[in-house]
């Protein structure tokens, strides 16, 4: 899923988990999590929105949440920051992030 600034408010106010992936084309940690972030998308669809976010293409959000590194993942939950993970972290971590905060 595709994350955007239109779209954000409406996704965070779902009263799911929402995983945001803060990436970019330029990013080769970002490509590297990339694999990992569509197949928990998957694996969590129903339960938790998990959705990329192209820091080239917006700009609100990445400034609201001060994104100054990516990748970067910020769970939200209830209009909430309930947690956030930088660099390439891998999929235990993701995974542990995401069942922690469900």
């Amino acid at each position: 899923m595709q994350i955007t600034d239109a779209n954000a408010k409406e996704l965070f106010a779902s009263g799911k988990l929402v995983m945001v992936d803060f990436w970019a084309t330029w990013c080769g940690p970002c490509k590297q999590m990339g694999p990992i972030v569509e197949d928990l998308a998957a694996a969590y669809e129903g339960r938790a929105i998990i959705g990329k976010y192209n820091v080239d293409e917006n700009e609100e959000l990445a400034a609201q949440f001060g994104i100054r590194n990516i990748p970067t993942f910020i769970f939200v939950k209830d209009n909430a920051v309930v947690d956030k993970a930088v660099g390439a972290v891998g999929r235990a971590a993701l995974t542990e992030l995401i069942e922690k905060n469900l």
